[in-house]
């Protein structure tokens, strides 16, 4: 065990999980690649969880932060204007297509779905929320409550009364084989009947991720939240899409994840990307929602002027360099090379959408979830100088998603890397 390890587990809490059996720090980054203390040099397809959107070192980034540095004002609450943050706002707002949008800031996902969580239930007057299955919100008392996924809930007590539909999850037995059009139509019918028998008038709202990122980047077929929301809006349900993951282009197909459904939400959260690994978040709603709250309303450090400038040149750049095109063209690259795994017996699925990718390892007996073989796979690829994530519901599926700016020359080595620890790994299991 390495020294720094023995004092991380000395005084950081057991569950505060790390990656691989010698778990590396991170000593440097440039572009999509980083440099460990143990001087390996890692391409990085995990991004610090989505957030690091632009990579490492990114100039125009880097020099809007250390102008406003040079200020010598690097924090002064929302109780002052904040130019870069009226900025932001808009930029926001006008890409959100939320008519009369309204943005508010916050320091994560977490908090920015705490928020929609609080406009949506003081709104409707109501603690009822529906939630996906398999889904992730975040690690606080009510984002865990609505958080379809057991292994991240600590408890079963709840601010919130909280009804879970289905949507990513038609290798189900009830559902197996169904094409979209009819998974959609029993989704439809079974939101009906919750609606019907498991909640009273005044649901405040459904929270879903368009792309369930903890959830092993498990997706509902194109057209789900459409049919979804035209159920919603008979009873006026409002319709919040966590975009903590999904949002600005990743997906390749909409600036939002939610755009390959054709929806308008009432209210979008976000985070992670935007400030490129700058703490920042927040939501985007119509403006009489946000304007709805009736009681006072602060952020310290929400949207403060350091985490602003670095949003307010990602955003910028993104736009500049249309990552969104990005995603688009090089997924498929990625996407296509990973395909025949799948044909594979420690395989049970391959998948993404954009630059997001996922794969699920098996049992090659019994097809069963593999945690182990994944974690497996972690290891093989890391040995290769490729860093991934984990996810999913049982803990058995590979994520990658890398920086918005990656080049095709690294997306077919990454890709080429992740085939052969696959390959590798399901070749020991066998």
């Amino acid at each position: 065990m390495s020294e720094l390890l023995a004092r991380h587990r000395a005084v950081m809490p057991s569950w505060l999980a790390l990656y691989y059996d010698e778990p590396v720090e991170i000593t440097g980054g440039k572009g999509v690649r980083l440099t460990g203390a143990d001087g390996n040099t890692y391409l990085d397809f995990f991004a610090g969880i989505l957030t690091n959107m632009l990579g490492y070192d990114v100039a125009e980034v880097r020099e809007a932060v250390e102008r406003q540095i040079a200020t010598g004002v690097v924090h002064t609450s929302t109780l002052y204007l904040l130019r870069g943050q009226v900025e932001l706002a808009e930029k926001i707002a006008r890409l959100s297509g939320i008519p009369d949008a309204k943005v508010f800031f916050t320091n994560s996902g977490t908090e920015a779905n705490e928020t929609a969580l609080l406009l949506a239930t003081c709104a409707r007057g109501s603690d009822q929320v529906l939630a996906m299955r398999n889904s992730y919100h975040g690690r606080s008392y009510g984002t865990v409550a609505v958080t379809g996924n057991r292994g991240w809930k600590n408890s079963a007590l709840s601010p919130l009364n909280v009804h879970y539909l289905h949507g990513t999850d038609r290798e189900a037995a009830a559902f197996r084989g169904m094409s979209d059009d009819r998974y959609i139509d029993a989704c439809v019918a079974d939101l009906r009947d919750v609606l019907a028998t498991a909640t009273a008038r005044d649901v405040a709202c459904l929270i879903a991720e368009p792309v369930q990122g903890v959830g092993g980047f498990t997706m509902p077929p194109p057209g789900l939240f459409a049919a979804y929301k035209e159920v919603l809006d008979e009873e006026g349900v409002l319709f919040v899409s966590d975009e903590v993951q999904t949002g600005w282009g990743r997906t390749g197909t909409g600036f939002w994840g939610i755009s390959e459904h054709g929806v308008a939400p009432d209210a979008i959260t976000f985070a992670k990307g935007l400030g490129n690994g700058f703490a920042v978040g927040g939501v985007v709603a119509r403006g009489d929602l946000m304007d709805g709250l009736t009681a006072n309303g602060v952020s310290t450090f929400g949207g403060n002027p350091v985490a602003m400038a670095a949003a307010n040149a990602a955003l910028d750049y993104v736009l500049d360099h249309d990552l969104q095109a990005n995603a688009a063209r090089l997924g498929p690259i990625v996407l296509d090379g990973l395909r025949p795994l799948a044909g594979l017996a420690a395989v049970g699925a391959v998948r993404g959408k954009g630059l997001m990718f996922a794969v699920d390892m098996v049992d090659p007996g019994t097809g069963a979830p593999s945690p182990q073989l994944a974690s497996a796979v972690l290891e093989a690829t890391r040995r290769r100088g490729l860093l991934i994530g984990k996810g999913g519901l049982r803990g058995n599926v590979l994520r990658a998603a890398p920086p918005l700016t990656v080049e095709e020359a690294d997306v077919r080595e990454a890709r080429d890397i992740l085939v052969d620890a696959v390959t590798e790994v399901d070749a020991q299991a066998g």
